[in-house]
């Protein structure tokens, strides 16, 4: 039994591997067809060292067994988000067809719905397989708004960074970490700024247009994330009250009674995230 899980480990990370691989065969194909510089090799190369890095070690962490059809499409999805940041570093010292990178955007955007109807008709769905999903949507938008705002401004790097910024907040506030309920505005508005951003670089609006619409993706993303943030403090706060009010009830009854009883930590932190619905 031992040998068949190292067999079917080792199977897993060769998937993660040619992954990695057929990354470099995309930059190869990039870089025959539009003479892609330095910039765009060493960003590119470094978006496939890293994806299989992490990957890799996410999957030896979680112990899937398989890697499964609709990561597959994920890694897929990475394949061309690995492209598209490679022509994005590469603008930065020339200036890449504009109907390529939008190519491998659109592609891109419209697979992202694909790997999860597929994850649901295989009862392939996994914690690993959405939050892959989810950290290769975001770090596409963060690449597009970089893009943008080298035309419209550094404002628009507040589209791509949000997300992060979200992350490193709850590593301060841990109450910004409690799941959220699921909300069909919350999905809108993320699928929405990926396309918003591929129309404001397409180059296909004069400037004004361009603008309007970064615009219009940045203050649904605020009203969005505000929305939750709001909703998480107020739950936050409600479960620090039922907590509260447990304790007090617990230590009355323990007086009444005549018997002592302390809350150590751990009992604690079970009633606050109990009492708190969590």
């Amino acid at each position: 039994m031992a040998l068949n899980n190292t067999y079917d480990a080792r199977l897993v990370q060769q998937e993660t591997a040619v992954g990695a691989g057929v990354q470099i065969l995309v930059l190869a194909l990039l870089g025959a067809a539009i003479g892609m510089g330095p910039a765009g090799w060493v960003t590119g190369l470094v978006f496939a060292v890293a994806t299989w890095a992490v990957l890799s070690r996410a999957l030896h962490r979680s112990g899937l067994r398989t890697f499964g059809p609709a990561n597959r499409v994920t890694l897929g999805r990475a394949t061309l988000v690995g492209g598209v940041t490679a022509l994005v570093a590469d603008s930065f010292v020339s200036a890449p067809p504009v109907s390529l990178l939008v190519g491998l955007t659109a592609v891109a955007l419209l697979l992202d719905g694909v790997d999860g109807k597929v994850a649901r008709r295989t009862g392939t769905s996994t914690a690993l397989g959405a939050r892959f999903d989810m950290e290769v949507d975001a770090f596409l938008i963060l690449v597009l708004s970089v893009y943008v705002s080298m035309e419209l401004g550094p404002w628009v790097l507040l589209i791509g960074g949000m997300r992060y910024a979200f992350v490193a907040a709850a590593r301060v506030a841990p109450w910004l970490n409690a799941a959220l309920p699921p909300s069909f505005a919350r999905k809108t508005v993320a699928a929405l700024q990926g396309i918003c951003l591929l129309v404001a670089g397409a180059d296909l609006l004069p400037y004004a247009g361009n603008f309007a619409v970064a615009a219009l993706a940045l203050a649904l993303l605020v009203w969005s994330f505000g929305r939750d943030v709001l909703w998480l403090w107020r739950e936050s706060r409600v479960g620090v009250a039922r907590a509260a009010a447990a304790k007090t009830v617990t230590r009355t009854v323990a007086e009444a009674t005549g018997t002592r009883l302390e809350l150590g930590p751990d009992l604690e932190l079970a009633l606050e995230l109990g009492l708190a619905g969590r």
